[in-house]
């Protein structure tokens, strides 16, 4: 039984297919390594490839037994979809669809969907459920709420079954220090902040601290990675065990503030360093923060790093044993 994790040289994909071999499935990992990093797919095979090449992409399903397709192979920065949405459009959209025709021309109906909270937009309640209306403010979760509203129509016509998972700020290091996050350029506030510590950057940039939020910074809902892959195993065994297609979010349920973020960095470390305010980012909302009871309840998931400091901690480990911080 073989897993198809696109975008598997990724962040979360790379931890994703850890714990899958982990627990005893075969993964392919698929990514054209725009973003990812070949050293991190250190378990299962490796194809570098895109999903605009769909005749490669077709010569891997005939290759392999793969039964279900993890897909994380998209562009993430909300605000570079402001600047470029072609970009965005282009692999977050067309790209999907280029897989899921791929896959049902070779017979595989199962899709492990990689979503965002980002498809809620400026939230009108908190904590946002998955009820909440679907309002995305920039063509990053324009293009993921366009993905999901041609799923269910897949369902009906081939009978694709996917579970979608809306993350809200994926954050950490693996517990073992083999993995973490990084991206080039990075634009996550952890790793930014991060970059502060090592001295790698001067400062940290606060973008706007005029919000309507108690210090008038944005607040995120932070879910520790090892969590996030966590809930992605239990959806994968809910579909091979015949489930419908379903929708959950993915966070802590609880926000921290900008402000609150670079304290607790400060906090773990002992590291000082100079904090700016800049100008607000075109599409950031004020305030994001999740409820994810359906999760718990239907798929038994079960954080183990709920909290800030915890996460912050892992990513503290991971830099130090990777020596990118003395």
């Amino acid at each position: 039984m073989q897993v198809l994790v696109t975008g598997g040289a990724g962040y979360i994909g790379s931890q994703v297919i850890k714990q899958l071999n982990q627990q005893g499935y075969e993964t392919i990992a698929y990514d054209n390594l725009s973003y990812g990093y070949r050293e991190s797919v250190r378990w299962g095979e490796f194809i570098e490839g895109d999903l605009a090449d769909t005749d490669k992409l077709e010569r891997v399903f005939h290759e392999h037994n793969i039964c279900v397709v993890m897909h994380f192979a998209a562009f993430i920065s909300a605000g570079e979809s402001v600047i470029d949405p072609i970009k965005y459009y282009q692999n977050n959209v067309i790209n999907t669809l280029n897989l899921i025709h791929t896959m049902l021309r070779c017979n595989v109906n199962k899709l492990i969907f990689s979503s965002t909270a980002a498809v809620y937009g400026e939230p009108k309640t908190i904590p946002i459920d998955e009820n909440h209306p679907l309002c995305p403010i920039n063509p990053y979760g324009v293009g993921k709420y366009l993905v999901e509203k041609t799923l269910p129509v897949f369902d009906k016509t081939h009978g694709l079954k996917c579970i979608s998972f809306r993350y809200f700020n994926a954050a950490g290091a693996d517990a073992d220090g083999e993995l973490g996050e990084m991206h080039d350029p990075e634009t996550h506030l952890i790793p930014l902040i991060f970059d502060a510590v090592s001295g790698k950057t001067k400062d940290v940039s606060i973008f706007g601290d005029d919000y309507n939020t108690p210090d008038g910074t944005c607040i995120r809902d932070y879910i520790h990675i090892s969590d996030l892959a966590q809930a992605h195993i239990l959806g994968l065994t809910r579909l091979l065990n015949h489930a419908e297609s379903d929708i959950f979010n993915l966070g802590n349920g609880a926000g921290y503030s900008v402000k609150e973020v670079i304290d607790a960095i400060k906090k773990v470390t002992g590291a000082e360093f100079s904090v700016e305010v800049a100008a607000r980012r075109a599409g950031d909302t004020s305030k994001l923060i999740s409820s994810s009871d359906k999760a718990k309840e239907i798929l038994g998931w079960k954080p183990q790093y709920p909290e800030l400091e915890k996460i912050v901690e892992t990513v503290w480990n991971w830099k130090k044993k990777a020596k990118q911080i003395s």
